[in-house]
C-alpha cells in the first residue's frame, strides 16, 4: 500500500482559467443590476454599476467560470447576449423584476463580482470542488435564475454543479407578482461564498462539530453584508438618512429582507445587529443559521467599532448641527471610509480560510486564523483591528480552546514545534508557473508538487507534528488534498507569496457506547514560504482522543447523522442543502 496518495481534485486544479485581457480589451464590463433587491426606493440608491472583470461571453451568459442556464421548468427562455453592442452601450439592460433576461444578467454579475473579490483577497484563482462535466467537459458552475421547484430557498448543489434560485408568490400582490431569490444580491452572494468556500476547503461541508456548518452560514452572510457596503450609492443614501452610525440602518445591516419577507412571512429574516440592541452569544446547541448569525455580529460589530473609531475626528470637525443634518462634504467623506473598511473587512474574512485547519473547523480556530492572516500581512495595527476583533468575539462567547488569554499574542497561530528543514522541491525557484503565479500550473506540475509534499511528509520522524499517524487496516494513508499559491498585497504594497497546501487522513473509530462506528478526519494545513520553509502548521491530530469523543456525541444528536444498517455514521443528505429546508 502507498505511504500516501494524491486526491484526483489536486489536478482538477489545473482546469481552471480565467480569460488573459488583450490589447484593446476593457478592464471591466459595466453591468447593471439591484443594489439590493427591487424593494429599494430609487432615493436609497435602488440600482447600481457593477464593473466586473471583463471576459468575452456567449448567449446565457457564458464565461469562463459560469453558464446562466435560460430555462424556466418546461420553458425555453431566449439568452441573454451581452456583447450586442446596442446592450453594451448602456451597461447591460435595465434592471426590471418582469425581465427574465435581466435575471440572467443580475445573477451572472453579481456571481462575477463575488468571485472576484475572493481573487483579490487570495491572490490566485479558485477552482471549484466539482470536477469537469465528462459530457460537455466544461467545469463551469451553472448558474439557474428560475427553479420553481425550491420556492423561497435558494441553493448551491455540489453534485450537480449549480446554483439554483427559487421564487414565491408576491404576498403583497396575490396571484399577481412573484419575488425571486435571483433578484437579490444578498442571496446570490451568499450562495456564490458556500461554492467559492467548498473549493477552497472541501471538507467544510461535512459537519463533524456544529460549528462547520454555523462558519460556512456566517461567512456566506458576512460577503453579502460587506458586499453591501462596497456600493457606495446605497451607504451614501443611508447616511444621509440615519447619520454617522452605521447600525441604524436596516437597510444596510439587514439580509435579503424581501425575499425572506415573502418565503418566511412569521419571520426568520437575518440582520447583523440584534433586534433589541445586545449581543448574540454563541451556544454549541445552535441550529447552523443562528450560530452564523453569531459570527456575523461579532464581526460587524468590530467594523462598527472601528469605522466609529476612524470617522469620529470628521463627524467633530464638522462642529455642532441639527439632530439628523450632516454635511454634504461630511456624508461624502463617511461614505468612503466605510466602501474602504468594507473592502478591508472582506479581504481579512476571506483570507483567514488559508489559515483555517483542513476538517472540523471550530470558530475560535477561526478568529485565530483570522488574526494571524492580518498579521503576517500587516504588522503595524495603529487602529486596534485585531484587538477589536478578538474582544467582539469575546463579547459574543466565542472563544479557541485551550488557550491561556484572549490576546493577539496567545491567540496569533505558532509555527511549528520545531525547525524542520526546507522542502527545498517546493520553494518558489523551483516551482513552474503557467505565466501568471496565480494561475494554477499544469496538472502535471500540480502532481509534481504535491509529490514533493507527500514525500517530504512521509520521511518526517515526527508525522504527529502534521495531524497524522501510520497508516494501517483502519487508518488510511494521508492524502495531499490541495496545493496552491496565495499571493496578497499589504497596504504598504508589500507582497507576501506562500504556498498553501492541505493534507488529511482518515480512520475508522468505534463508539464503544453503541458501537456504532464513524469515519474520522485529521490533518494540517501547511502555509510554506517562497524558499520553502514551512511557516505555520495548523493541525488537527487524527489520534485526538477528546476530539473524537465531541465528534461521536455530536453525531448521535445530530439530524444531519444517522446510523445506517452497516453500523456506521452517515450523513443524511448534502448538509448545505439540508439547513437550508430547515
Amino acid at each position: 500500500m502507498s505511504t500516501y496518495e494524491i486526491r484526483p481534485g489536486v489536478a482538477e486544479q489545473s482546469r481552471v482559467r480565467a480569460y488573459e485581457l488583450r490589447q484593446g480589451d476593457p478592464a471591466v464590463r459595466p453591468l447593471r443590476v439591484y443594489a439590493v433587491d427591487p424593494s429599494v426606493s430609487k432615493s436609497d440608491g435602488a440600482t447600481v454599476v457593477l464593473r466586473v472583470p471583463y471576459e468575452p461571453l456567449t448567449p446565457g451568459p457564458t464565461g469562463f467560470f459560469f453558464e446562466v442556464e435560460c430555462r424556466d421548468g418546461d420553458i425555453q427562455l431566449a439568452p441573454l447576449d451581452l456583447e450586442d453592442p446596442r446592450i453594451l452601450i448602456q451597461s447591460g439592460i435595465a434592471p426590471s423584476i418582469g425581465s427574465a433576461a435581466f435575471h440572467q444578467q443580475m445573477v451572472y454579475a453579481v456571481a462575477s463580482s463575488v468571485y472576484a473579490t475572493f481573487r483579490e483577497a487570495l491572490g490566485r484563482l479558485i477552482a471549484w470542488a466539482f470536477d469537469e462535466d465528462s459530457k460537455t467537459r466544461t467545469g463551469r458552475l451553472i448558474l439557474r435564475p428560475h427553479v420553481a421547484a425550491e420556492g423561497g430557498n435558494a441553493a448551491y448543489d455540489r453534485a450537480r454543479r449549480e446554483i439554483r434560485f427559487g421564487y414565491v408568490e408576491d404576498p403583497r400582490m396575490p396571484g399577481a407578482g412573484r419575488v425571486f431569490a435571483c433578484l437579490s444580491h444578498d442571496i446570490i452572494a451568499h450562495e456564490m461564498t458556500h461554492a467559492l468556500i467548498d473549493g477552497l476547503r472541501s471538507r467544510f461541508t461535512i459537519p463533524t462539530n456544529p460549528d462547520v456548518l454555523g462558519l460556512h452560514e456566517g461567512l456566506a452572510d458576512l460577503v453579502a453584508l460587506f458586499h453591501r457596503f462596497l456600493q457606495k450609492e446605497v451607504v451614501t443614501g443611508q447616511i444621509r438618512r440615519v447619520g454617522a452610525s452605521v447600525r441604524n440602518s436596516p437597510l444596510l445591516t439587514e439580509l435579503a429582507a424581501e425575499f425572506t419577507k415573502a418565503a418566511m412571512p412569521n419571520g426568520g429574516g437575518r440582520s447583523a445587529v440584534a433586534p433589541d440592541g445586545g449581543k448574540q452569544i454563541y451556544r454549541s446547541d445552535m441550529e447552523a443559521h443562528e450560530m452564523g448569525a453569531v459570527l456575523v455580529s461579532a464581526i460587524f460589530d468590530a467594523f462598527a467599532n472601528i469605522f466609529q473609531r476612524k470617522t469620529e475626528r470628521y463627524v467633530r470637525l464638522a462642529g455642532p448641527r441639527a439632530e439628523g443634518f450632516l454635511p454634504e462634504e461630511l456624508i461624502q467623506i463617511l461614505a468612503d471610509q466605510a466602501t474602504a473598511l468594507a473592502r478591508q473587512f472582506l479581504n481579512i474574512c476571506i483570507r483567514a480560510i488559508d489559515y483555517c485547519p483542513p476538517v472540523d473547523v471550530e470558530l475560535g480556530e477561526y478568529l485565530r486564523a483570522l488574526l494571524t492572516a492580518d498579521y503576517n500581512l500587516v504588522r503595524d495595527d495603529p487602529w486596534g483591528y485585531r484587538e477589536t476583533i478578538i474582544r467582539s468575539f469575546a463579547e459574543h462567547g466565542i472563544f479557541p480552546r485551550d488557550v491561556l488569554a484572549m490576546s493577539e499574542d496567545v491567540l496569533l497561530w505558532g509555527g511549528p514545534s520545531r525547525r524542520f528543514p526546507r522542502i527545498e522541491r517546493l520553494s518558489f525557484s523551483s516551482l513552474r508557473f503557467d505565466g501568471d503565479p496565480s494561475v494554477p500550473a499544469s496538472a502535471e506540475e500540480l502532481n509534481r508538487q504535491a509529490t514533493a509534499l507527500g514525500d517530504y511528509l512521509m520521511a518526517s520522524t515526527d508525522i504527529a507534528e502534521f495531524g497524522l499517524m501510520a497508516p494501517d487496516g483502519l487508518v488510511d494513508p494521508p492524502a495531499i488534498q490541495s496545493i496552491r499559491t496565495s499571493r496578497r498585497v499589504g497596504p504598504d504594497g508589500q507582497v507576501l507569496f506562500d504556498l498553501i497546501a492541505e493534507v488529511t487522513q482518515r480512520r475508522m473509530v468505534i463508539d464503544e457506547s453503541s458501537g456504532v462506528k464513524t469515519k474520522f478526519m485529521g490533518g494540517s494545513t501547511l502555509v510554506i514560504g517562497p524558499r520553502g520553509e514551512i511557516r505555520f502548521v495548523i493541525s488537527k491530530g487524527i489520534n485526538n482522543a477528546p476530539r473524537i469523543a465531541r465528534q461521536l456525541k455530536h453525531q448521535m444528536n445530530s439530524r444531519m447523522w444517522k446510523a445506517e444498517s452497516d453500523g456506521q455514521y452517515h450523513l443524511t443528505g448534502a448538509p448545505l442543502q439540508l439547513i437550508h429546508r430547515r
